[in-house]
């Protein structure tokens, strides 16, 4: 149990002379913390516990950072799909209401075109007919058409 010891032993002193021959620790054991830490070790100890059993809260909190960032950045994704999605929903709804609207304006506009043409024309050619038979001078003898229609209503009221 000696020998596992003196080698246990040994292992000890070598890592703490790689620990002591770091370049970095030799400049801070120069400083004048790391000479103040080694003139008061109860010091040091306390600050070397105080660092060790800190090191979970603090590691535990970094992780709730990191987390929560990561899941805000996830929401804000995914809020930001849900948004365009409902926005592409309602921007095709309104589309195909404004189609709609714009194929029964068209046909309205269609029907109130073909109708009035089909009423100017009529006119036209009432007119036209009426004014060859005054032309000819007989009115309503050949063709009894709209003037005798006229007539008669004229005759009735």
């Amino acid at each position: 149990m000696s020998k596992e010891m003196q080698e246990l032993q040994k292992q000890w002193h070598s890592v703490v002379e790689s620990i002591h021959s770091n370049s970095n620790v030799v400049a801070f054991m120069n400083s004048r913390v790391g000479l103040y830490l080694d003139d008061h070790p109860f010091v040091a100890l306390s600050l070397l516990m105080f660092v060790a059993v800190s090191a979970i809260p603090v590691a535990f909190f970094l992780i709730f950072i990191v987390t929560t960032a990561i899941m805000a950045c996830i929401g804000v994704i995914v809020m930001e799909g849900v948004v365009i999605s409902i926005g592409g929903i309602a921007l095709l709804c309104v589309l195909c209401g404004l189609g709609a609207l714009s194929l029964g304006v068209s046909g309205v506009l269609s029907v109130c075109y073909i109708v009035l043409s089909t009423l100017v024309n009529y006119w036209y050619a009432s007119r036209g007919e009426i004014r060859k038979q005054e032309a000819n001078g007989s009115s309503s003898q050949k063709n009894p058409s709209v003037t005798d229609l006229s007539a008669n209503k004229g005759k009735n009221e």
